[in-house]
């Protein structure tokens, strides 16, 4: 068995600021539990992967409030950044940090840093936003995010100048594995100067591909949002004879949200992924299965991931602003292919092809998802109170918990073609192995 990571967590310095939750618990005014630093959970819970010989447990940090602080909450200075793609759930998580930083401890003073880690460079010409409770208490019933957002780095150097300049004393940073890169840099750069600066992480991602995280905020809004797409996918098929309704997702590695929308529906014939290779010619090519469910059906319904079947184009797309290879657009490709590889066959087609990947990152988080926004930025809130830094928060094996960021941006999650989600999909499917010969 490899050697499970490290989970320790840095701390700014020692704790000596006794907290003002404490007052509030005596006052009886709904005063926390405070989490004792032995308080931990497992990190693998499952028997046959208890070390040997009786070895350490690898466990994580049980996120929540500390008895004492780092940080002074009246001479402490929040600044909140948010990177990457739309995501359900941005503006909540903007709302909470600023609602229990200011209500819960105290803080007055939010630096809002417009259009991603652009808004901490002074020659882009962005304004900081001066954030207060009355300018974010609706804002999480708007999608998007308020601060805006940018993908690719910028110069380290000139972020922290910029830190240094306002006197921020935490950097709240929500954005995806390529932001949490990012944020690793600050931190260099900040021990390097020898500051006092925290720099926590909000995981954002509608991939829900982090690793060691159960889930990130706004996945289960996408997968609902998709799921209605699907429904419209599946009307439209059942409607016209030879109908192929053909839905395409988010999933740039990762086919999470494909299976999980799938499962949603109970409607889906295929559901391609990029863990699980296709092939769309020969007999076990989709071409040749498509044709006959739709000579045994009359309609078919097809979820695609974005970053499926990449496999199949010839060129190099190169890479984007992040430094993530750039994907060739699956979905028009798809329905061209199927539309004249069946008729090809001489099978009557009608291809309805849906994209609602701008739509389903755009709206609001749904219920589920602001509830755990609120609860992911109240803990980042007590973490960076605490002098935590270089860490994100999360939800492990349902608590919450405080995760090294350098194991968050080291790789993503996957689906696993052996294991019990996609097992699931092909039950609820029923689709075939899809390995014809290389097309």
């Amino acid at each position: 068995m490899d050697a499970p990571p490290d989970f320790s967590i840095p701390l700014l310095g020692p704790p000596r600021v006794p907290s003002p939750l404490r007052l509030r618990s005596r006052e009886g005014r709904g005063g926390p539990h405070f989490v004792g630093e032995r308080e931990r959970i497992l990190w693998d819970d499952c028997i046959d992967r208890l070390p040997a010989g009786g070895g350490v447990l690898p466990t994580l940090e049980l996120a929540g409030p500390r008895r004492d602080l780092f940080f002074d909450p009246e001479e402490t200075a929040f600044g909140i950044v948010t990177c990457g793609g739309l995501c359900p759930g941005l503006n909540d998580v903007i709302r909470g940090l600023v609602m229990l930083g200011f209500h819960r401890y105290g803080v007055r003073r939010f630096r809002g840093f417009r259009y991603g880690f652009r808004g901490l460079v002074p020659r882009y010409g962005h304004p900081v936003m001066e954030l207060r409770p009355e300018l974010v208490s609706d804002i999480h019933k708007e999608g998007g995010t308020l601060l805006g957002t940018s993908r690719g780095p910028q110069d380290t150097g000139e972020m922290v100048d910029t830190l240094e300049r306002l006197d921020v004393d935490v950097l709240f940073v929500i954005g995806g594995d390529g932001t949490m890169r990012g944020a690793l840099d600050l931190v260099a750069e900040v021990r390097r100067r020898g500051l006092a600066i925290g720099i926590v992480g909000v995981p954002k991602t509608i991939d829900n591909d982090l690793e060691h995280l159960d889930q990130s905020f706004g996945f289960e809004t996408a997968y609902s949002l998709a799921e209605e797409s699907i429904v419209g996918a599946h009307n439209e098929a059942r409607g016209v004879p030879g109908g192929v309704g053909l839905v395409k997702l988010m999933g740039r590695h990762s086919g999470l949200l494909a299976c999980h929308a799938t499962l949603a529906t109970s409607e889906v014939n295929f559901c391609l992924i990029p863990e699980v290779p296709f092939q769309l010619e020969g007999e076990g090519g989709l071409l040749e299965a498509l044709r006959r469910r739709l000579e045994e059906r009359g309609h078919a319904v097809i979820v695609a991931a974005e970053g499926a079947g990449q496999h199949l184009f010839d060129s190099d797309p190169g890479l984007d602003a992040s430094g993530n290879r750039r994907l060739h657009d699956l979905g028009p490709f798809l329905a061209e292919r199927i539309g004249a590889g069946l008729e090809a066959r001489g099978v009557e087609c009608s291809v309805k092809y849906i994209d609602p990947s701008y739509i389903v990152r755009s709206l609001p988080a749904r219920p589920p998802d602001s509830v755990y926004c609120w609860r992911l930025a109240q803990h980042a809130v007590h973490a960076a109170m605490s002098g935590r830094t270089e860490m994100v928060v999360g939800l492990w094996h349902g608590r919450m918990v405080h995760v090294p960021m350098r194991l968050v941006a080291s790789g993503g999650k996957r689906v696993d073609p052996e294991g019990d989600l996609w097992l699931s999909v092909l039950e609820s499917t029923g689709q075939p192995s899809l390995t014809g010969s290389l097309d």
